[in-house]
């Protein structure tokens, strides 16, 4: 067998396995086996395809004739049927996530949120077919607009469907993960900014400070003022600034549910303690809630935070993450539901890392 192909299959087979039994301790291998497998378990579909084309190739160039070819072919195989058990896996969200909004919200958001079991089947044949996030032609995209004094670091883009900009679009805000060391705004989450830019709605990707400059208070500042340009800004691109979800991954699940759980708070806000920086509902997906280093006696854990008023909220986390355990979210979806009124919808996602 040609050796490009023993070097292919090798690689997918580890990244395969890991993905499938993924080490949880010393905590520095379970985060490097994340890291390189993630994108073997996000992009399953993409993988087999990559694997069953180059077995196909590597037969055609060298028929299987040795026992060597043999033992590849057989790795092959294996990896291939844990390839399938990483999609099965993926397939079985959608109804998990259908469930747990049926246990919080009744089954009445179906008619609400609207969309055809057709329409959910083309979405899902298009994922698997075209998994990555090309912008559709009928988005557009304003990228780099500044919300504050924090430089490159204080930017976000802007997601809108083209044509001119009909009044009262929700808006959504989005913060990127990177154990608030590293990310880009335009990484993370691109296919629900793109679906939700082609429903109408007007959605906000943003940068924030990192690392040193972004030791808390300072991001959860800067996530503020993104609630802030946005609710100002609005109407120039046909948005009600009375309806502003925010959403974020990991460290930006971290930054949604602060900003969610402090809204008006003027310990947030230094130089806009009068904004109103309120917002409609939070989306956190596999989030961070611990507290975080501080430079000063503020509290810095979401699961503090929570009282009362808390918004609506959906949770998602993965029961086979090695990163932040599951545990985590569990007991923050059960503060949120002690302390407020407001539906709290949790998506434990079977395997999901």
């Amino acid at each position: 067998m040609p050796g490009w192909y023993l070097q292919l299959v090798a690689i997918i087979a580890v990244d395969t396995g890991l993905v499938l039994w993924p080490p949880r301790r010393p905590r520095g291998l379970a985060a490097a086996a994340f890291f390189v497998s993630h994108l073997v378990n996000e992009l399953s579909g993409v993988a087999l395809g990559t694997l069953l084309g180059a077995t196909v190739l590597a037969l055609i160039a060298d028929p299987l004739a040795s026992a060597g070819g043999a033992a590849i072919l057989a790795l092959m195989t294996f990896t291939a049927l844990g390839l399938l058990k990483i999609v099965r896996r993926g397939l079985l969200a959608g109804p998990v996530v259908e469930t747990a909004l049926d246990d919080a919200l009744g089954r009445g958001w179906r008619s609400i949120a609207g969309g055809s079991a057709r329409s959910r089947r083309r979405r899902l044949a298009r994922s698997l077919v075209a998994p990555l996030p090309v912008l559709p032609l009928n988005v557009q995209r304003v990228k780099n607009v500044t919300y504050g004094p924090g430089g490159r670091r204080n930017r976000l883009d802007v997601y809108r469907r083209r044509g001119p900009a009909v009044a009262g679009a929700p808006v959504l805000i989005h913060f990127h993960g990177g154990h608030f060391e590293i990310g880009r705004k335009s990484r993370e989450c691109r296919p629900l900014l793109h679906r939700l830019a082609l429903q109408g709605w007007v959605c906000v990707s943003a940068t924030y400070r990192l690392g040193a400059a972004g030791r808390f208070p300072n991001s959860l500042i800067d996530a503020k003022r993104v609630i802030c340009w946005a609710r100002s800004h609005a109407a120039e691109y046909g948005a009600d600034p009375s309806v502003v979800i925010v959403a974020g991954s990991s460290a930006g699940a971290h930054l949604a549910a602060m900003a969610a759980l402090t809204p008006n708070d003027p310990a947030f806000q230094p130089g806009f303690e009068h904004a109103d920086t309120a917002v409609s509902a939070a989306i956190c997906l596999y989030g961070y809630y611990g507290e975080r280093d501080s430079v000063g006696p503020l509290p810095s854990s979401p699961g503090v935070c929570a009282d009362c008023n808390v918004p609506p909220f959906l949770v998602a986390h993965g029961d086979n993450d090695v990163l932040i355990p599951k545990a985590q979210a569990d007991q923050f979806v059960h503060r949120l539901r002690t302390c407020g009124k407001s539906p709290v919808v949790y998506v434990p996602l079977p395997g999901a890392g």
